[in-house]
Parts: C-alpha cells; sequence; structure tokens
C-alpha cells in the first residue's frame, strides 16, 4: 500500500502544538491594515486554535 501524501498548502499553515492542538495563523493581517485598531492587529498577531469541528479533517489533511 502507497504511502500516504501531506497536503502541502495545509502542512505550510498548520501546526501541531505539544499537546496535540493545531495552531492556525488569523486571517485578515496582509494588507488595508490602517483602517484597523492598534488592539485588533495585536490580537490578529497572535496564533489561534483550529477549532475541533475542523481539527479532524486538518489532521487528516497532515497525515497525523
Amino acid at each position: 500500500m502507497p504511502k500516504q501524501k501531506t497536503r502541502r498548502g495545509a502542512a505550510k499553515r498548520f501546526r501541531l502544538t505539544g499537546s496535540g492542538k493545531l495552531k492556525r495563523n488569523k486571517a485578515n493581517h496582509r494588507h488595508m491594515l490602517i483602517r484597523r485598531s492598534k488592539g485588533v492587529k495585536r490580537k490578529m498577531r497572535n496564533a489561534g486554535i483550529v477549532d475541533g469541528s475542523d481539527s479532524q479533517k486538518v489532521r487528516r489533511m497532515l497525515g497525523v
């Protein structure tokens, strides 16, 4: 049986933490930031955790 291939786009976007959760970057932090408040920009800088309903799909894409 052949090995399962990792979806490379997903591998670049998600990281597995030590406790087994999936880390992700937050969206809307590339351009057009002048209208956003400092607090919103600061919160977008921190990594988010993938929701439980999506984590199974992401794990399958990563081959974990």
